[in-house]
């Protein structure tokens, strides 16, 4: 059975930063890109950074790049966004995901169950 957890979720001031875990169980973790989206109060989901498989390859939207950092370490099964700069317009409950290297969530099959960040001014 497939198990996506995230943790590091929680509160930060603006400026501050926060770094967010996602540890994956029950697949081959390193036969699957990894993707983090974050989804605020009544907005649509938007994608936040993906890794490809061996994580050489790295791709933010222009509203993170600069700010956040993802990473994977494919001996432990694990993938990290370290998340810089923080913005109030950053709140929003953040998912890791495994499947394809793409910046649509249609692209990938395993869903975490989220984590909260809520960014104070």
């Amino acid at each position: 059975q497939v198990q996506l957890v995230e943790s590091g979720g929680g509160l930060a001031q603006a400026g501050g930063s926060l770094r967010l875990s996602c540890a994956a169980s029950g697949l081959t973790f390193s036969s699957y890109a990894m993707g983090w989206f974050r989804q605020a109060s009544g907005k649509e989901r938007e994608f936040v950074a993906a890794i490809s498989r061996s994580g050489v390859s790295k791709y933010y939207p222009d509203s993170v790049k600069g700010r956040f950092t993802i990473s994977r370490d494919n001996t432990k099964n694990t993938m990290a966004l370290q998340m810089n700069s923080l913005k109030p317009e950053d709140t929003a409950v953040y998912y890791c995901a495994l499947g394809s290297y793409s910046e649509n969530a249609d692209d990938y099959g395993y869903w975490g169950q989220g984590t909260q960040v809520t960014v104070s001014s």
